[in-house]
């Protein structure tokens, strides 16, 4: 059987050149001096032997076609790293230039390949107006908040965020960066594996902790959430630990919520990514419903397995035709309102 695909979480190779420029002056002439990220000096390509390259739309189509895929939903590449920026206006400008050029130069050439918006969540207003920007004037499909940062997206202070998304019907991706995790005060990993192994994961647990028992959810009902490149197997453990500590505490310490967590995922429109491999994913989607997990590549990253990820996916005989059918396209298709 044959089945729809939609990529849910797709990069963009973008180079500091392509950002640089659509940078607005003064700017342009600072991009000449001031270093970009990521400073970690992690060799993550290992000497440029792992992943590939895909920062225009030429790149995309190409790749779409080699996995059948109709559709995908492009996230960054160095701005996953944006967060960790302290010069609050210097990323208020870079997020407008990086989205000026994945317009310009990827989404704009095929309407197969749709945008999400690189966010500052150093400045929640301008982000806010910079998600408008990118909805009403560049077609982009969601924005992006970075799961790997020193913040808490549950937050009052990004109210204005989730609250322009919430009014112009599109959805915010939470998506991890694979970093150091010394921004939430533990002691430097001295090697990527070790950064990366932990990183994805733990970052999505403190942001759908932060979210959830901050009720986000609950103060931004029709905003659609999702949880990207993590996995899908940590979902019933972590759901779980949440509702115990809820049971126990909620009452003092997380009055928004009028639900359980897990009930919470269940009735409100909250969303995960999966790995097409991964042995858990049927508990997951038992767990919370197989209309709320989707395929995601991670083309063209140094760790992605795509195409063959599509066919193991596909293949797969522990997953009914019906599940294959929502994590393949059907999920993406609803919360992007593709």
């Amino acid at each position: 059987m044959s089945f729809e695909i939609i990529d849910a979480d797709g990069h963009v190779t973008e180079t500091w050149e392509q950002i640089a420029r659509h940078l607005e002056e003064p700017y342009r002439r600072r991009s000449l001096l001031t270093p970009f990220f990521p400073q970690d000096g992690w060799d993550r390509r290992l000497m440029g032997t792992k992943g590939d390259w895909a920062g225009d739309g030429k790149s995309w189509a190409e790749a779409l076609d080699a996995g059948g895929m109709s559709m995908g939903v492009l996230y960054p590449t160095l701005g996953l790293f944006m967060p960790f920026l302290r010069d609050v206006e210097w990323a208020v400008v870079l997020c407008r230039a990086y989205n000026t050029m994945l317009y310009k130069d990827v989404t704009s050439q095929s309407p197969r390949l749709k945008g999400v918006a690189l966010l500052p969540l150093q400045d929640p207003a301008a982000a806010a107006r910079e998600l408008e920007r990118c909805v009403s004037e560049l077609g982009f499909v969601g924005g992006m908040v970075s799961a790997d940062s020193y913040y808490l997206l549950g937050h009052p202070r990004f109210d204005p965020i989730y609250a322009t998304a919430q009014r112009l019907r599109v959805p915010i991706g939470v998506h991890a960066a694979g970093t150091d995790m010394n921004a939430v005060g533990h002691e430097p990993f001295p090697k990527f594996i070790q950064a990366h192994t932990v990183s994805h994961a733990f970052a999505q647990l403190r942001q759908i902790t932060s979210m959830m028992f901050d009720g986000i959810p609950v103060r931004f009902p029709e905003l659609s959430i999702a949880y990207l490149e993590a996995g899908s197997g940590w979902i019933p453990y972590f759901l779980q630990r949440m509702d115990e500590e809820y049971e126990k505490r909620g009452a003092s310490e997380a009055k928004l919520l009028t639900e359980s967590p897990t009930e919470m995922v269940r009735s409100h429109p909250i969303y995960f990514s999966c790995e097409a491999d991964e042995p858990l994913l049927p508990q997951a989607l038992a767990y919370v419903g197989n209309d709320r997990i989707m395929y995601a590549s991670d083309f063209p990253h140094w760790d992605h397995s795509y195409p063959k990820s599509v066919k193991e996916l596909a293949d797969r005989a522990d997953l009914s035709d019906e599940a294959k059918r929502n994590v393949l396209a059907a999920n993406a298709r609803r919360f992007y309102h593709l």
